[in-house]
């Protein structure tokens, strides 16, 4: 870029030139009126040649019309007018300001905890993936809520709307140089453009965890006893979220019972899982123009209405893998211990096209919030995207929901911040040594906030008291002199004075 000719630095702003007023409001809102000149980057290559004019027509007189006033500058850069932006993030989205970031740092804490209770490893993905990754089935709504773009290079790419394909690629990226089973989970960001509601955002964190390798349903068994273990460490019941549970192949078994083609079994499932969100004349008719006949809907819609597994095994028979493999999941959940945390729901599908098993979703009890997790098998993932199929289930778990869960039953933490020094000079003669107390100490592992001021004694102690600090360490003259500090502890008023090389 070239250089800001000399001339331009001498310019004095407009409203640096305003007449005094009495009044510094008046004074401020007359300075308002004034645009601030903005230089356009694209006209700083023609700065030189513009102040060599002014240059000449100081000398000549000559303000290029013909006349004026010797000295007169050139004409200005050209100006735009300053505008105020909007200081609300992006509809949809969130800041996090410090009470805000604590919160969220609780609980991905809790997340990864319970990860690390149950042996799984963290693992984590770009935010910008290939578009081509999320594009899988037509009627999928996740393909209707993509934040996606062509980038520079011509390529397509999305922000991730899940996390399950991004793990998908990179367990066929390592191939057999991992050992199974996988047990992964990672914590990320996801976008999605999606209508808003209470719980619903446009981007979110996620909690994933992700079993390769393991077909039987001992998987999908220790995955609910996960997420059971972080609710009872946040201090949520059995009373206050349930798991509604059934499986895909209830549906593959009906279906195949009226001739329906396997290749319509995914569009299907899509329909199925807006059952509860329109109509019920809005999904037969949609099932209906997906080439299901009327009888096989009937059928169909009756078998979705079963709420006890027991009904499900007099109409499916006890002889398929579906009711094989719920049997076996509530006989696990017996064993794990929160046989009271699930219930059978045949209406259950999932509105992702890749689960082929067992699916599965924590819900409210109050019915006040949507879905808080939800998850199940998916043994066909990998080959969609050129990879060989392996076993897999796994699970995903926003954080907005649960918060709003916490929040209505009173089980937030709170989180003030949480400081154990606070480091003052009593001379700003003595701000180097105060800094070096403050190095001591954080040499030690202790948190110091040091005061980088001259400030009186009040604002110390006031703010020592926001920020919830255990002890004050006052750095003064005469104590300095002696190798020594004063050391004061908030809580209780007892002060005294210890040696630097002691101080601990």
């Amino acid at each position: 870029m070239p250089a800001i000719p000399s001339s331009l630095l001498h310019l004095k702003p407009l409203f640096l030139s305003l007449p005094r007023f009495s009044s510094p409001s008046l004074a401020l809102n007359r300075a308002r009126k004034f645009p601030i000149p903005i230089i356009n980057p694209r006209s700083l290559s023609s700065l030189s040649s513009s102040s060599a004019a002014a240059a000449a027509a100081q000398s000549t007189g000559d303000n290029g019309s013909g006349g004026g006033r010797s000295g007169a500058l050139a004409p200005p850069p050209i100006t735009e007018e300053l505008q105020k932006i909007d200081v609300n993030p992006p509809k949809g989205t969130r800041d996090f300001p410090p009470e805000e970031m604590r919160l969220r740092t609780w609980l991905f804490h809790s997340f990864r905890e319970v990860s690390r209770l149950f042996g799984f490893e963290e693992v984590d993905f770009p935010v910008l993936e290939s578009e081509a990754l999320y594009i899988r089935k037509a009627g999928e709504e996740i393909r209707d809520q993509l934040y996606c773009f062509e980038d520079r290079g011509n390529r397509r790419v999305a922000l991730r709307p899940e996390l399950t394909p991004s793990l998908a690629r990179l367990v066929i990226q390592k191939g057999k140089s991992v050992s199974l089973p996988l047990k992964w989970f990672a914590v990320g960001q996801c976008w999605r453009y999606e209508r808003m509601t209470r719980g619903r955002r446009r981007e979110h964190y996620q909690w994933n965890m992700d079993i390769i390798g393991v077909p039987e349903v001992t998987a999908e068994a220790e995955l609910i006893s996960s997420i059971v273990t972080f609710f009872k460490r946040v201090g949520i019941t059995a009373s206050d979220v349930g798991f509604k549970v059934s499986s895909r192949k209830v549906l593959q078994e009906v279906l195949r019972c009226y001739s329906v083609p396997e290749s319509l079994f995914s569009k299907v499932c899509i329909i199925i899982d807006k059952i509860g969100k329109i109509p019920v004349d809005e999904i037969k008719k949609d099932l209906k123009s997906a080439g299901v006949s009327e009888e096989a809907v009937d059928e169909l819609l009756q078998v979705l209405s079963i709420k006890s597994l027991t009904k499900l095994e007099e109409i499916l028979g006890g002889a398929g893998e579906a009711v094989a493999d719920l049997k076996q999941l509530f006989s696990l959940a017996e064993k794990f211990g929160y046989a009271e945390w699930i219930e059978f729901d045949a209406s259950i599908v999932r509105g992702l096209a890749y689960y082929t098993g067992i699916v599965f979703e924590g819900f409210d009890r109050e019915g006040k919030l949507r879905a808080i997790c939800g998850g199940g098998r998916y043994d066909r993932l990998l080959s969609t995207f050129g990879g060989d199929d392996l076993p897999a289930c796994g699970f995903g778990f926003g954080d907005a929901v649960i918060v709003e869960l916490l929040k209505d039953r009173g089980l937030l933490p709170e989180l003030s911040l949480q400081v154990e020094n606070i480091v003052c000079a009593l001379d700003v003669d003595l701000q180097g040594a105060a800094a070096r107390v403050a190095s001591i100490l954080r040499e030690k592992s202790q948190t110091v906030d040091l005061v980088l001021e001259s400030k009186p004694l009040k604002w110390v102690f006031k703010r020592a008291a926001r920020i919830n600090a255990h002890r004050l360490i006052l750095v003064g003259n005469s104590e300095w002199q002696r190798g020594m500090v004063v050391v004061k502890i908030l809580s209780s008023g007892e002060q005294y004075e210890v040696k630097l090389d002691e101080l601990v």
